[in-house]
């Protein structure tokens, strides 16, 4: 065996799982077949013990299943992944049926199937660490926990406790988990906390020599009842409702985990594993789990291990970062420094709006200490960190400081040339714009070198995203400060190129407007928001322009068309963009923070918001022909297309930042995997015809040209 260490001594075998040249124990092939030759061991040796011990080498206890064999996966592969994960839970019957009690020493984390290798355990003991994670987190991968775990914490918790842990992938910690039951003994972190463990095991193995899992004991009784119990019954006649309304239909690991442990529960334990392995070969060779494995596994751990950093800089952690506007956005990013313990400067044109800047954090961090999940003495901590100024001089000895004023060129360059001087020797400039050219702003740096993008999302306590953008002049050393620093406050970076709206604006920018020039072709508004909806938005596009401020869309519009003047270009608008500029100006419907846009929003905070009933008279045509396909796909499609022109044109430069950037920035469907992903998963010949039906029908937005069409082959991924 190369993965699993055996070692049977005084009657105790212990199972020591180290899987070679790897940071932690995965489900690798290697393991499979390691564990088939385990059993027999085990069977061989059954005589001869008298307890077993489950231990990993590693400083986790075991990391789960091998997800880059899942990525290579087809439909056609379905009954060979069935045969195997009944070859998996065969080997761990083996051991928790042999007769003999069996200890789980969980040293460190344990996610997905190394939480259902812990499950062996009758008995199971772990360090008292709250950075340690048990769990079943697969469903936001779009799997199952199909080796045994669906079947086990349905039994072990009942189906609507287990619920949280398998349909949501809610993760616990030792301590929690002991209060669950799925964990009995806890011991302090320390050196010897193996020892401790150990010595506990073998205590517990000796008072226990004819130990089952519980279901496996006569009289056993599931918690909570049978699905036939009237109680329980009742709970499932909602159930697969609350979940349909959740997911739209679009993601059906939820739906699958859901219907295996209610079917689990009517019948016995070979048959419930036999079940949860047929539902976990379907998802597991679907295009859904393959699109989310990507992007929610293998993106994201490209970006927190640092690959769109430049390497060669040394690590930087700013101790004071002072911020220019205290707005809304100035406000969140101060409370996002605050929390994560640098002190803020925050700094606006009089003492009034500084403070209303603060108020927000006080604000945010009073509405957690309501709910005690915050200490009064944490809250007071964080806002001492905050100091709310109108005094330029306060921002003196800052390692960093960012410009977060309204959207003028003019007024960044002034703010720029005021607040620069007092960065600390080697300290950089940023600006949160969210449209304007950096190459552009830096003109009014004395160091464009060290002046950069840091575009944050609104609200900032919230979004997780930051886009970094990298000017023409910005050098390597600034772009790498800057992705310390946005993952130093909790955030997620991408890094992308000095382009107009760069990558996140740009790419919503044509969701927003498709969805205006279909208002503008005669398609009632309550079909293109429910397209929005239904393709799996987060909310229809106009309800979106609403909230941005149609005033905002027209001001980037009427600034664009200033530039490219200037430039001695002409611009051309699209039918998207004057629709808003009719809307903003002959309508007098500016948004929602205006109080009126495409939808109304009645004073009477009861009354929901609804669409402007004059959206049917002024733009709806009754015979113009439409389908709610052509809609789904006019949204999706449009930003995907304008993604890949992003990375055709080196805006983006990697998938993983123009898939975690659609996602995390502008809310593109998760069960695509991204907008990139999304194109992958269709089939790039697929995604190319269809492109080429809709550019047909609905104009240039949705051309691709052969540059476009080689960046998408030439950025595929491999697996």
């Amino acid at each position: 065996m190369k993965t699993i260490k055996y070692e049977l001594q005084d009657g105790i075998a212990t199972i020591t799982f180290d899987e070679p040249n790897s940071p932690v124990n995965t489900m690798c092939l290697q393991w499979q077949e390691d564990m088939s030759a385990l059993a027999a061991q085990v069977l061989k040796d059954k005589d001869a013990i008298k307890g077993i011990i489950l231990a990993s080498a590693k400083s986790t206890f075991f990391a789960g299943a091998d997800l880059k064999a899942a990525m290579r996966l087809t439909p056609s592969d379905a009954n060979a992944i069935f045969t195997e994960i009944e070859l998996v839970k065969k080997n761990f019957r083996t051991l928790e049926t042999l007769g003999k009690p069996v200890v789980s020493c969980l040293n460190g984390t344990a996610l997905g199937g190394g939480w259902e290798v812990a499950l062996i355990g009758h008995y199971r003991i772990a360090v008292d660490d709250r950075k340690i994670q048990f769990g079943l987190p697969e469903v936001t991968l779009g799997l199952l926990p199909g080796a045994s775990g669906v079947t086990k914490m349905t039994r072990h918790l009942g189906l609507m406790g287990a619920q949280p842990y398998l349909v949501e992938g809610k993760t616990f910690s030792p301590k929690e988990a002991k209060g669950l039951g799925l964990v009995h003994e806890l011991v302090t972190p320390s050196d010897n906390a193996a020892d401790q463990m150990r010595t506990s095991a073998l205590a517990w193995i000796a008072a226990n020599p004819n130990a089952q899992h519980p279901w496996e004991v006569k009289g056993y009784k599931v918690p909570g009842g049978l699905p036939s119990n009237p109680a329980v019954a009742n709970m499932l006649v909602v159930a697969p409702a609350m979940i349909k309304k959740q997911t739209r239909g679009l993601y059906p690991a939820p739906e699958a985990i859901m219907a295996c442990m209610v079917e689990g529960l009517q019948v016995d334990l070979p048959t419930a594993l036999r079940i949860e392995s047929r539902y976990l070969a379907k998802l597991m060779t679907g295009i859904n789990a393959r699109a989310m494995i990507n992007t929610f596994f293998f993106n994201l751990n490209a970006i927190k291990s640092g690959q769109s950093r430049p390497s060669e800089s040394p690590r930087f952690k700013p101790a004071k970062v002072g911020l220019l506007g205290a707005g809304m956005m100035g406000a969140g990013i101060a409370f996002a420094q605050a929390s994560k313990g640098i002190v803020t400067v925050l700094k606006d044109v009089s003492q009034d709006k500084a403070d209303a800047g603060k108020a927000y954090s006080a604000k945010l961090t009073q509405a957690r200490v309501d709910k005690g999940r915050m200490s009064a003495d944490d809250q007071k901590q964080v806002l001492e960190r905050i100091l709310a100024t109108d005094k330029v001089a306060d921002l003196a000895g800052c390692d960093l400081i960012i410009e977060a004023v309204f959207e003028n060129r003019e007024l960044k360059a002034k703010v720029t040339k005021e607040a620069e001087p007092m960065l600390a020797p080697g300290g950089f400039f940023a600006s949160n714009t969210s449209t304007l050219p950096i190459g552009g702003l830096a003109t009014a740096s004395a160091a464009p070198e060290k002046f950069i993008g840091i575009h944050f999302f609104s609200p900032v306590d919230k979004m997780k995203l930051v886009e970094i953008i990298r000017g023409k002049q910005t050098n390597d050393e600034t772009v790498a400060r800057a992705f310390d620093y946005v993952q130093a406050i909790g955030k997620i970076p991408i890094v992308v190129n000095d382009s107009r709206g760069f990558f996140t604006s740009r790419v919503f920018g044509t969701f927003v407007m498709e969805g205006a020039a279909m208002l503008g072709e005669g398609i009632p508004a309550a079909a293109i928001e429910n397209a929005g909806i239904q393709c799996g938005m987060p909310v229809g596009p106009l309800a979106v322009l609403d909230e941005t401020a149609l005033t905002l869309s027209l001001h980037v519009m009427e600034q664009t068309r200033a530039d490219f003047e200037a430039e001695g270009k002409t611009y051309v608008a699209t039918p998207g963009e004057l629709l808003v500029a009719d809307m903003v100006k002959k309508h007098n419907r500016p948004g929602r923070a205006g109080g009126a846009g495409f939808y109304e929003y009645p004073t009477d905070r009861s009354i929901k918001k609804f669409l402007w009933p004059q959206l049917k008279s002024l733009f709806e045509k009754a015979d113009v022909q439409w389908n709610i396909t052509d809609l789904k796909d006019r949204l999706l499609y449009r930003q995907a297309v304008e993604t890949a022109r992003c990375l055709s044109e080196n805006v983006l430069t990697t998938v993983h930042d123009a898939n975690i950037g659609s996602i995390f920035g502008i809310g593109f469907p998760a069960w695509t995997g991204g907008a990139m992903q999304f194109i992958y998963g269709m089939g790039i010949d697929n995604f190319e015809k269809r492109a080429g039906e809709l550019a047909q029908k609905f104009g240039p937005g949705f051309v691709l040209t052969e540059d476009v069409k080689a960046a998408i082959r030439r950025h595929a991924p491999v697996y």
